[in-house]
């Protein structure tokens, strides 16, 4: 599960939250799609993320990079 990942990246002394990138989908921005970083996120809930954009619900992430590497991606 997303959030289950998301928590683990959050919490876990071996990650650095502020580097891991989430992509998502997005109507009306360029290729329908957006990102976040984990420096915007204000709440990781049960079926959505809370950032400074607004609300993400977990269906609409395609890919969660760390560092530049794809740690999830959802084929379309």
């Amino acid at each position: 599960m997303i959030s289950d990942l998301l928590n683990k990246m959050k919490w876990h002394h071996e990650y650095e939250f502020e580097k891991v990138t989430i992509f998502f989908v997005s109507r009306g921005m360029p290729n329908n799609q957006d990102f976040v970083t984990g420096k915007e996120i204000k709440n990781i809930g049960e079926k959505f993320l809370e950032t400074e954009k607004g609300y993400i619900p977990y269906h609409r992430i395609i890919k969660i990079e760390y560092e530049g590497k794809v740690i999830y991606s959802r084929e379309h």
